[in-house]
């Protein structure tokens, strides 16, 4: 059945993990239901004089911090609205201007959680309970996820919240072991603090006899690019000259699309996310190594512990070069552990796909839309 399929979210051309989940998510529900469309309420930080224009499989009109009531008037004229959530796309206190959107709509909602908080602030928890209270359903990335907020937040239908994944684009790769010449190392995202690379640079002297290419890629956040610049990419290249292995990493600063991107991720001999955080519940870069079959190493942060739990990857505690190092030179140079990861991960592969993601979202889509007939009959 054709749908208009509402979204709440920052959207491209904004250049961060939520906008880039919600056009591939939007891309992909049109697609399974040729003549369906999406209407985008483009989150944005700042005030924005730009008109509404089409995009791609959307209409895109803007929300500029404050503008609760227009844009709730947009969503309410779609079938269902999907609202991404994170505290900091939202303006207001804690992402509080989220809440009066939510409050006005009088259509199905789906909200999907990118963070779910194990210590909030009191505001932070407050603006997140009543999210969920709005919602028809919540939808989290991982079991874990799902648990932290049952067990720690004012969840009054536990039941009606679903586990759906992350997406990425299929790739794949050829089965392959691990180069001998000058083997790829690859962590990719957009670049700040708490995303550990400092960690893997001084892991890499342990490695020279292996020649790798550490390649870090992606721009620096813009939100970090606003308030510090580029001195988070400087002190990384500090420190690679510091621990003598400046040779051994390169930084390519410049936004991938999906299909570099893919072909990039596809060539990488192991992916490395040594990530700070104990908290993330949800990595997009996980799930798309993950599609394309390629070898992780990761931190010990609870979507890691749980996508790699049956051997895709190795897990290393945090702030532990040694650690890092050992995994990698485990995953390059122990005969069959790489192949053997790639297996794991394409037993995973299928459900990670954006089309199969997808078809579950429009799964919910037309369960609550049939709810919601029933109870107005």
């Amino acid at each position: 059945m054709l749908r208009t399929y509402g979204f709440l979210s920052t959207y491209p051309p904004t250049q961060c993990g939520l906008a880039t989940f919600a056009a591939a998510l939007l891309h992909h529900l049109t697609a399974v239901t040729p003549g369906s469309e999406g209407r985008v309420v483009r989150v944005l930080a700042e005030p924005d004089r730009e008109p509404a224009v089409a995009e791609g499989a959307a209409v895109v009109h803007r929300m500029a911090p404050g503008a609760v009531e227009a844009a709730a008037e947009v969503l309410n004229d779609c079938d269902v609205v999907v609202v991404q959530h994170e505290y900091g796309i939202y303006a207001g206190r804690d992402g509080e201007d989220v809440l009066g959107v939510l409050a006005r709509l009088r259509v199905p909602v789906i909200v999907v959680l990118h963070t779910v908080l194990t210590e909030p602030t009191p505001g932070q928890r407050q603006v997140l309970d009543e999210v969920v209270g709005h919602a028809d359903t919540v939808v989290t990335m991982s079991e874990a996820a799902r648990r932290r907020l049952v067990d720690g937040y004012t969840v009054e239908r536990p039941g009606e919240v679903a586990v759906i994944p992350h997406g990425a684009l299929p790739v794949e790769p050829p089965a392959r072991e691990p180069s001998t010449d000058r083997p790829l190392i690859l962590t990719w995202g957009l670049l700040g603090r708490g995303k550990g690379i400092e960690w893997a640079i001084s892991a890499l002297g342990a490695l020279r006899d292996l020649k790798p290419r550490y390649l870090v890629a992606g721009q620096t956040h813009p939100k970090v690019l606003a308030h510090e610049g580029e001195d988070y990419r400087r002190n990384l290249r500090n420190r690679a000259i510091a621990c003598g292995v400046a040779d051994l990493i390169e930084f390519d600063p410049t936004y991938l699309e999906v299909d570099a991107l893919a072909e990039l991720v596809g060539r990488a001999d192991v992916v490395l996310l040594p990530y700070d955080s104990s908290e993330q519940v949800t990595s997009g870069v996980l799930v798309e190594a993950l599609a394309a079959r390629r070898p992780v190493v990761a931190t010990g942060f609870p979507h890691a512990v749980e996508m790699l739990a049956d051997g895709a990857g190795l897990l290393v505690p945090h702030r532990d070069p040694a650690a890092i190092g050992a995994a990698l030179r485990r995953v390059l140079t122990e005969p069959g552990l790489a192949a053997g990861m790639s297996t794991r991960s394409a037993g995973l592969a299928p459900a990670l796909s954006w089309t199969a993601v997808a078809n579950r979202y429009r799964d919910l889509v037309e369960d609550l839309l049939a709810a919601r007939v029933v109870v107005t009959t």
